[in-house]
């Protein structure tokens, strides 16, 4: 699969994600860094496209946890075999959706 499919493809399920945690379980989002030139590790999936940071809002509240993920972050991975989540890294991202990053 080309690049350009990649990215299509974790938009497709990046949108899914997104339109589930609204309708199923109320909270907002808005979306942080989905593509960036610099301010991420060497290699981050951002520069290619292929990861994105939602922030999470329950009753406006600004969730910060990487437990407050937990759910979205284990509905995402059974979403396809190439989405990854940042709360299983090494060093805990909760709010890092990725498609194709090894942990």
């Amino acid at each position: 699969m080309s690049l350009r499919e990649d990215q299509n493809e974790f938009a497709r399920y990046f949108a899914i994600l997104i339109i589930w945690i609204n309708d199923c379980y109320g909270y907002s989002v808005s979306i942080g860094d989905v593509w960036a030139k610099d301010g991420h590790i060497k290699g981050s999936f951002h520069y290619l496209k292929l990861a994105g940071d939602l922030n999470l809002y329950k009753h406006g509240v600004y969730q910060r946890s990487t437990e407050a993920h937990k759910v979205f972050g284990e509905f995402w991975e059974d979403l396809h075999p190439k989405c990854t989540w940042g709360g299983r890294f090494r060093k805990k991202d909760g709010n890092h959706y990725s498609w194709g990053e090894k942990r």
